[in-house]
């Protein structure tokens, strides 16, 4: 994406335009609003009134950033057909919703909950599986932000042919980002999610068309290019890769359901129906979104053959300027294509960063240091907490550790363990405090002690699923053995006024 050949002005024309489409959305959505900036669940979760587009593009856009364009195509390039598996990555993530949203909604809903560990603070009524759960996801939530970060200033920079550097990329739609956040919270959030998102759809749509045209128009065709001139890239994966698949999907499925931001989403919807509407929408995503980027790395391994690591990481832009020039019409949706993947990034780390401020504020702050604040100057404390997260973020961004996706699969290493708490505890009357605690202790210190020494992956299993395998033992040796009236009478509670089935 650094070398778009008709980057330059064109390009920051549209990265302006939709630099201001955004700030006035967030102007907007803020104008009127009295409580908004006077309450947590109207700031953070917009008022917990969002209809079914809003939500189904929001979450979306929780699902799919700017990177899942940018990053998984030149990864179905260099593994070849073995990358479907990033289809069932989506999928899955979406099955795990359907198996705790539900329930979790109508709890929050009654409980008024604002943030994850509200629940997890909730149904535990423990100090240390609090502190230790907002740990590990403000870190998930921080290598998150982290990512977006270095992804802005390399689109931005790329879309603009290095006429705005890296540095000042990074400075200028962080602040753009910060502003309509500011004014607006989740509802500018939410709704510059509906932009960014059907801009993203139609741009790969067209995206997958212009591909196919310069390859004559048919995928069979490339499919035996492949088949012939990169056989590896066409066979049955070794058993290694197939346990790594296997592997991936739980850390994604598990790690990706139990976003904060995610979470947090659910919380928003207007209504348990909305809510359902949306992830039955969303289960059509994956093939519609991965599934094209999929064929778009396939089509670039007939369109530039022989593409080293650090060359394949520029496709999507080598693709791009191919398909720009075919004619003006295909200029013009590549320009906007590439100005709604840099909006769709930025999206994704307004998301990211709201969440994490969510969780300073109430959680931190709220919960540990001034219990009694109010609700209005926990909100501010969140802004002011959120804008020193992303400056020290920025220190780091200035010289961005290791690839993408390096940093991706980092994030879900410690997030994972808070999966059992979180999800097990919603169904699981017995599981206790104490056993939480320790398997998401022994969990997250396997899993980091693995990641820190080099062993990313034993036998093609991520350190993070293994410490997922000892957490899961603990908490349920740990709870079974504990005294059966260590049941959860909270959740108990719970499910009898909901008239729900343990």
């Amino acid at each position: 994406m650094n070398d778009l050949a008709f980057a330059g002005t064109d390009g920051i024309i549209i990265l302006s335009a939709f630099a201001i489409i955004m700030l006035l959305i967030g102007y907007l959505s803020g104008r009127g609003e009295k409580n908004l900036h006077h309450s947590l669940s109207g700031y953070y979760l917009a008022g917990r009134n969002l209809g079914f587009i809003a939500l189904f593009f929001t979450l979306y856009a929780t699902q799919y950033s700017g990177n899942t364009i940018v990053g998984y195509a030149p990864t179905a390039y260099r593994t070849g057909f073995s990358w479907i598996q990033s289809i069932s990555f989506m999928t899955i993530i979406i099955g795990i919703y359907l198996l705790f949203a539900p329930r979790l909604y109508v709890i929050a809903k009654k409980r008024n909950f604002v943030t994850p560990t509200d629940w997890i603070d909730h149904r535990f009524k423990s100090k240390a599986v609090t502190l230790l759960s907002i740990f590990l996801m403000l870190w998930g939530l921080g290598n998150y932000l982290l990512e977006q970060l270095v992804a802005i200033g390399q689109a931005v920079s790329g879309m603009t042919g290095g006429t705005i550097p890296y540095q000042i990329a990074v400075i200028v739609f962080v602040a753009v980002m910060l502003a309509y956040e500011w004014m607006g919270g989740m509802k500018a959030v939410a709704f510059t999610d509906v932009m960014q998102g059907i801009v993203l759809m139609i741009g790969i749509i067209v995206f997958l068309i212009g591909g196919l045209y310069l390859v004559g128009g048919n995928f069979s065709d490339v499919t035996r290019y492949v088949a012939e001139l990169e056989p590896a890239k066409t066979a049955v994966p070794p058993m290694e890769v197939n346990i790594n698949w296997l592997s991936m999907l739980l850390l994604v499925g598990l790690g990706a359901s139990i976003y904060p931001h995610a979470v947090q989403r659910i919380y928003s919807a207007q209504s348990e129906k909305t809510l359902k509407k949306s992830f039955a929408r969303m289960a059509w995503m994956p093939p519609i979104t991965t599934g094209l980027v999929f064929m778009v790395g396939i089509i670039g391994i007939m369109l530039f053959p022989g593409l080293d690591k650090t060359g394949s990481e520029q496709l999507v832009g080598l693709m791009a300027n191919e398909i720009a020039a075919i004619n003006p019409f295909y200029y013009w949706i590549m320009i906007i294509f590439f100005g709604g993947i840099v909006a769709a990034i930025i999206s994704t780390a307004d998301s990211v960063l709201l969440s994490f401020s969510s969780m300073l504020s109430n959680d931190v702050y709220g919960k540990f240091i001034n219990p009694k604040a109010s609700e209005h100057k926990k909100v501010m404390v969140g802004k002011v907490c959120g804008i020193i997260a992303i400056i020290f973020l920025l220190w780091i961004a200035w010289n961005p550790p290791g690839t993408l996706y390096e940093i991706f699969v980092l994030k879900f290493e410690l997030l994972v363990q808070v999966f059992p708490a979180f999800v097990l505890g919603l169904y699981w009357k017995r599981l206790s405090g104490k056993a939480v605690f320790w398997g998401m202790l022994a969990g997250a210190i396997l899993a980091g002690v693995l990641t820190l020494t080099g062993y990313k992956t034993i036998y093609g299993i991520h350190g993070g699923v293994i410490g997922l395998g000892l957490n899961f033992f603990i908490c349920i040796a740990g709870s079974l053995l504990a005294p059966a009236v260590s049941k959860s009478k909270v959740l108990e509670e719970d499910l009898t006024a909901l008239n729900l089935k343990a």
